[in-house]
């Protein structure tokens, strides 16, 4: 089992965790997309990955894909301290088995390992109802949760807009992902088409207050 998170702390405290269990046996511990991939790629490969989905700047869902176009049959467990409303079911669509909030019990954390190992589909309660479409659940209000944005934001767009809120400038956020200035540029010009807002300061301060509310 290989364990990926970038705050050491969390990382050690997972660690503990899986070697305490007498039926899992720890693989390695990575912080960041390029070890991951490299023990990902390894010989014999990890038989779970638990994925903590924001890896610094790093698109955590973009790495669930990599994940699996390296290894189609390793199944990556989510762990994230994030909204599940807002990412369980993207990170299922990049490919995730499951899906699970950091603040669980570390029963609940060894009982979705366990589940996905048997191939099955992890996700809490709550998240199954909201899925499944029933209007029976408490919902958050959409606006808390994400940005209200016609269509939908794609998965870099969401990232992107998480960036702009962490204060990063556009040069930065290039940087950071490695791509040019003019795509993201594009990106900016997306976002505020679909959440219409005027101006780059009005996306700011939108992306700025959003981010503070995760």
């Amino acid at each position: 089992m290989l364990v990926v998170d970038d705050h050491p702390l969390l990382r050690d405290g997972l660690v503990q965790l899986i070697s305490g269990a007498p039926d899992f046996v720890l693989f390695g511990e990575a912080d960041g997309p390029a070890e991951t991939i490299l023990a990902v790629d390894s010989d014999p490969p990890p038989d779970l990955v638990i994925l903590d989905l924001m890896l610094g700047y790093a698109d955590g869902l973009e790495l669930i894909k990599q994940i699996r176009m390296l290894r189609p049959g390793l199944p990556v467990l989510v762990i994230s301290m994030h909204e599940e409303a807002i990412y369980a079911e993207r990170s299922l669509r990049a490919g995730a088995a499951g899906f699970i909030m950091k603040k669980e019990a570390s029963s609940r954390v060894l009982e979705a390992a366990r589940a996905v190992l048997r191939g099955e589909f992890y996700l809490s309660g709550r998240m199954k109802v909201l899925l499944s479409g029933k209007e029976d659940v408490a919902q958050p209000t959409l606006a808390a949760i994400l940005p209200d944005a016609d269509p939908p934001l794609s998965d870099r767009e969401l990232q992107v807009f998480r960036m702009i809120g962490a204060g990063l400038a556009t040069r930065e956020i290039a940087a950071e992902l490695r791509l040019s200035i003019k795509t993201i540029e594009t990106y900016r010009e997306n976002l505020k088409l679909k959440l219409r807002l005027a101006n780059a300061a009005a996306l700011s301060k939108a992306a700025k207050e959003w981010v503070s509310r995760l």
